[in-house]
């Protein structure tokens, strides 16, 4: 398979990073040597953020202000519509009892959010491109799929809240499949902001947003001060969005006023606003309707993003953002819309919790990636995670698959299926469950786990030629400004000697 890389405005020499290079390499492992190849750049130089010196060495609210953007861009998923539908059933069903939960899960999402951010910073790939090569094909392109499943469910969920949005504004005068159609204005919408001015701030969202999003900020990363100055003010940033967002949170699941109601109500986003209609006035409901509206449209764009830049990472493939746009928002729209025409407000609505679960059993797939990537010294240097950020970030694994084993054992076994039915579940969960083991494997490789790596099938479906001696494939850095408009990484992946020729060569196994 032959790569063409595509032209993205390059002029002057190519000081092309010998890990990035390459692409056509066996599955186990890359060469080490620069070639003509160059890989697709999130940003130009031109769109990049400059940082401003300061005369002191000290915490500058002019740096905080440089770097402020992709922490509340990022902070956007956890305003969706979806996220807001949950946040009312909990405080239906638990008043404030679990706001400590709401808590704890925005503490560890941060921590998440932190490393993700770190792994960009430090060395100048997002999540996806770092999957692409530290992954083998079959592995990388089932992540990619996963991610696309996501990126997917989160669309349909954004669907759903704009066209619950339009009828309640428009009265119950539009109707649900209505909105749905609407929808597709959002493609249009997104086009013209994406012409004029905005590709260089919205991105994709979550684990894959963030990495991505901090590579918009303009970084010297041959100078370490830089890069610590980078991360700091980063999670600074991340840590003020989230709190908003909690602060935001917080009225969502208020449910003071049912102290009396001991009776189970299902909450959705269509209940939600009648409920603020009649308890506050019709203004009330508008407004809902309108954060309803906005918190679609936004998601909606950070999607796209998203999906288009796990497809430039994972499968080496660029799209044009329109046919990226199109792509989502068509294979949501149609099981949106069928679900619209031929049911009521509450089958629509009710969705959204089987979308939460899924984007639930999609978080492995972010999160162990981006825990092995960020604890290999290899790649980080001495930005690597410490033990207290790994054990934190395991456990936060751990505790991600069992409770999503456990949830998933409990919803199949309420369906009361047929055997055949119950049969492809039973072997979607084994698969499921496999291919977070595989993850999990290649995370203790990346952490440098060497006893795995005596058995025969580790080596050869995980760790791919791996020599346990590790070293980094150093780089040259050239002290005269380049005219090339693409920032090179800093940092290069693992070298290994691999064969009798003892060639070095960078690792896909982690």
């Amino acid at each position: 398979m032959s790569f063409n890389p595509p032209n993205v405005g390059q002029s002057g020499d190519n000081n092309t990073n010998p890990a990035l290079s390459d692409r056509n390499a066996p599955v186990g492992s890359m060469p080490c040597e620069n070639t003509s190849l160059t890989p697709f750049q999130t940003y130009l130089s031109d769109d990049k953020i400059k940082i401003p010196e300061t005369s002191h060495t000290g915490f500058s609210f002019k740096k905080l202000w440089a770097f402020t953007g992709p922490g509340f861009l990022m902070s956007i998923a956890y305003l969706d519509p979806g996220n807001i539908e949950s946040d009312l059933q909990s405080g239906t069903v638990a008043q404030y009892k679990l706001l400590w939960v709401l808590l704890s899960a925005t503490l560890l999402g941060l921590l998440m959010q932190r490393l993700a951010a770190r792994l960009g910073v430090v060395t100048g790939l997002h999540l996806a491109e770092m999957c692409y090569r530290q992954y083998k094909r079959v592995p990388r392109l089932l992540l990619w799929l996963m991610i696309e499943i996501a990126i997917i469910g989160s669309d349909m969920q954004e669907v759903i809240g704009t066209a619950v949005a339009i009828y309640l504004l428009s009265n119950r005068v539009i109707p649900l499949w209505g909105g749905v159609l609407i929808t597709i204005v959002d493609t249009f919408t997104f086009l013209f902001l994406d012409k004029y001015g905005l590709r260089a701030v919205i991105m994709p969202h979550n684990l894959y947003l963030h990495s991505a999003l901090v590579k918009s900020r303009e970084i010297d990363r041959t100078k370490k001060e830089k890069v610590r100055d980078a991360n700091l003010y980063f999670f600074i940033e991340a840590a003020i969005a989230l709190l908003h967002d909690l602060c935001l949170k917080h009225p969502s699941i208020n449910a003071s006023i049912f102290a009396e109601n001991k009776e189970y109500i299902n909450a959705d986003l269509y209940k939600g606003g009648i409920f603020l209609g009649c308890t506050y006035g019709v203004a009330a409901m508008y407004i809902w309707a309108v954060g309803i509206l906005a918190a679609g449209q936004s998601s909606t764009m950070t999607g796209t993003y998203a999906g288009q830049f796990a497809m430039e990472g994972f499968l080496n493939l660029q799209w044009a953002r329109w046919k990226r746009v199109l792509f989502t928002r068509t294979i949501a729209i149609v099981p949106t819309f069928c679900l619209a025409f031929f049911s009521n407000i509450d089958d629509l609505t009710n969705m959204n919790d089987i979308l939460n679960a899924i984007m639930s059993l999609q978080l492995p797939f972010a999160t162990i990636p981006t825990i092995a990537f960020t604890s290999n010294p290899q790649i980080m240097g001495e930005f690597v995670n410490g033990i207290g950020n790994k054990i934190a970030s395991i456990l936060l694994s751990i505790v991600v698959i069992a409770i999503n084993t456990y949830f998933v054992i409990n919803t199949v076994n309420s369906l009361e299926l047929h055997w055949f039915p119950l049969l492809l579940v039973v072997i979607a969960g084994i698969m499921y469950l496999l291919f977070c083991a595989y993850l999990v494997i290649h995370m203790a490789i990346a952490m440098g786990s060497t006893h795995l790596l005596r058995y025969n099938l580790v080596n050869k479906y995980v760790a791919g030629p791996l020599d346990t001696t590790l070293d980094i494939c150093p780089i040259s850095y050239s002290s005269e400004k380049s005219t090339n408009k693409t920032t090179n990484p800093p940092y290069q992946l693992i070298r290994v000697p691999v064969g009798m020729d003892n060639r070095k060569r960078i690792s896909h196994g982690g």
